[in-house]
């Protein structure tokens, strides 16, 4: 099993501050339903970070071994009005074709 890392340890400390928020919000709003999806959501992610704590992390990687993305040139030149036909004009609804 891997050591406990700093960055796990952070992430388990803020979930047992979110599991008293939660615990406070269930005090004063009951069990409604918003309060159980959030207690839900926090139960995922207590069992992301358990499921988490096993894996052994990627090794770091320097800022000089990063891969160089690819640059793509746009060009200035109109697009070809053709790729435009029978296209709605967003917010403005269909065209009313005339046969």
């Amino acid at each position: 099993m891997p050591a406990t890392t700093t960055e796990l340890s952070d992430v388990l400390r803020a979930l047992a501050q979110l599991r008293a928020g939660v615990g406070a919000l269930r005090a004063r709003y009951g069990d409604v339903a918003e309060v159980r999806r959030i207690d839900n959501d926090l139960e995922r992610l207590e069992i992301d970070v358990a499921d988490l704590s096993t894996v052994n992390p990627a090794p770091m990687q320097r800022h000089g071994g990063t891969k160089q993305r690819e640059m793509v040139e746009v060009p200035d030149t109109p697009y070809d009005s053709s790729l435009w036909r029978d296209v709605d004009e967003e917010g403005m609804g269909g065209w009313k074709h005339e046969h």
